[in-house]
């Protein structure tokens, strides 16, 4: 059983991650096209490192951000895997709670978010890649994120959690028996 469900939300992230790509630029209006970049994958992948275990987040991160660079940013490959995968341990490690109340989920969805898109453009300046400063990129393209990725961790919070508490209470079960 437990297994079915991990797969079902494998399943889940691969579909945010097509639904990324396809679906939510038709939402975004035209002018916002270039600043807002959604990242629903790895907003699930915080509600996993929280909820379950930070390695489960370390693995996803990794994987969904190698995808993240394959499929759709070819200018470094790595640098969303290495974001989404230390952001996402990272936050693993401070906010571990299997029952974590809304305010703290949407302060780890902030957060992540504010991280994620900050080590992006350390990588990106690290490399000379973009020349602006962090103050421009802050109001122009994080802050948005962090905006859309709010209101998303919001409309996911009560179906994913229960998912998420069902496979850690039949873990814990296992583990007694």
């Amino acid at each position: 059983m437990r297994n079915r469900r991990k797969h079902v939300l494998i399943l889940l992230l691969f579909v945010l991650f097509i639904v990324e790509g396809t679906v939510v630029p038709w939402l975004i209006p035209g002018a916002w096209q270039t600043r807002i970049v959604p990242h629903l994958s790895y907003i699930a992948i915080l509600f996993i490192t929280v909820y379950d275990n930070r390695h489960s987040g370390l693995v996803l991160g990794l994987l969904f951000g190698l995808l993240q660079d394959v499929v759709y940013y070819g200018s470094i490959i790595g640098a969303y895997s290495f974001a989404m995968g230390l952001s996402s341990y990272l936050l693993g490690l401070v906010f571990r709670s299997p029952r974590a109340p809304l305010p703290l989920m949407m302060i780890v969805v902030i957060i992540g978010s504010l991280l994620l898109d900050s080590i992006l453009f350390g990588t990106y300046s690290l490399f000379e890649l973009t020349h602006q400063p962090y103050t421009w990129a802050l109001m122009n393209h994080i802050i948005p994120n962090v905006f859309v990725h709010f209101v998303f961790a919001l409309a996911i919070y009560v179906p994913l959690r229960r998912q998420l508490e069902l496979i850690t209470k039949h873990r814990s079960s296992q583990s007694q028996a």
